[in-house]
């Protein structure tokens, strides 16, 4: 507003030629004009902001576990949104695209919705896409003490109640595909199916024991910065991966505060899959690299209708290490779901 009107008084004090005493004259009253002004807009925008909240609104119902819970905000793609779950803690989640079901990308242990970069664009021309971050992780707050997979669960759940699509597929990488049973039990029917990514593979296995839990977490309890890079280079990648992209995930997993980390992986690794499957009545799909086994009869004892597709030469990354790959299986897996909801 300032610069619109600034050159129109000085060019008129130009065309007058007045002196510097009447140019100052009107550099006052041109303040007072805009100082006076302004006010007069604040005021009428402060009225039409009292008329609004005046005007008498129906509450919505309150709704069950198969419908959003709420209207769902607007967004701009990839711009930040906030869910509160239950126990007070806000979960950042991102939105793309309008399609249906809605895809949501639930990242693994230590990470954040950004390992699923190379993703987005596959995604979003033909889905709703939902990248969460889990309590703890990326930008959402890490004000809790329970880092149990169920109420990681509840963090996807409440996301998944603020968005408005029918129906749902659950995108789970590591420790996001454990994350991601639990969160179908609590969704409930607006769930058509959960795609493992590199996880799900000790299903049918006895849980790991605690004296065997605890030797694991020792060395990230001594120092977990070195221990976590020195487990994500000599486990999670195959000789002769990309050393950039092995040095940044390693890096990066490593900022993982540990009071975090480390009882969120205790959570994993203790995870008792018999008391999690019987609740799950919806296709389960993997797609695994071929860093570890994955033994397709044994785990479709326990979750019948069980497929995995198994990425050769690739590690636990494998979405990010190779996308024109990853990729089309993922779509093709979204799309059985789909195919399979409607019949």
């Amino acid at each position: 507003m300032r610069g619109a009107a600034q050159p129109v008084d000085v060019a008129g004090a130009k065309r007058a030629g007045k002196e510097g005493a009447n140019v100052a004259s009107c550099d006052f009253t041109l303040k007072r004009f805009l100082m006076t002004y302004c006010r007069a807009v604040i005021c009428a925008l402060l009225a039409l902001n009292i008329t609004a909240c005046n005007k008498a609104t129906t509450p919505p119902s309150p709704a069950t576990d198969n419908t959003a819970s709420i209207a769902p905000p607007p967004h701009v793609d990839g711009s930040p949104q906030i869910a509160m779950a239950p126990d007070n803690v806000h979960i950042d989640y991102r939105v793309w695209g309008k399609g249906e079901p809605a895809i949501v990308l639930v990242h693994g242990w230590a990470c954040d919705a950004n390992y699923w970069s190379a993703q987005i664009d596959a995604l979003k021309s033909k889905y709703t896409v939902v990248a969460v971050n889990l309590a703890g992780h990326g930008a959402s707050e890490k004000n809790r003490t329970d880092w149990s997979m169920g109420t990681y669960g509840e963090d996807v759940a409440t996301v998944v109640r603020q968005i408005a699509n029918r129906q749902v597929v659950l995108v789970g990488h590591s420790m996001g595909a454990d994350v991601a049973l639990e969160a179908s039990r609590r969704i409930g029917d607006r769930v058509i199916g959960i795609i493992a990514v590199d996880s799900l593979k000790s299903i049918g296995l006895p849980p790991m024991r605690q004296r065997d839990i605890d030797a694991h977490l020792a060395p990230f309890r001594a120092d977990f910065v070195g221990q976590t890079r020195k487990y994500v280079t000599e486990s999670l990648f195959e000789p002769g991966a990309d050393p950039v992209l092995v040095q940044r995930v390693a890096y990066d997993m490593s900022l993982e505060p540990p009071q975090v980390a480390i009882p969120s992986m205790q959570a994993l690794l203790a995870m008792d899959f018999t008391s999690v499957l019987p609740d799950i009545h919806v296709p389960v799909l993997a797609i695994n690299s071929d860093l570890g086994p994955t033994e397709e009869a044994r785990i479709r004892k326990s979750l019948p209708g069980f497929k995995a597709d198994v990425l050769e030469h690739t590690g636990h990354f494998l979405m990010m290490e190779v996308p024109r790959r990853f990729n089309p299986l993922l779509l093709k897996d979204i799309d059985v779901l789909v195919q399979g909801a409607h019949h």
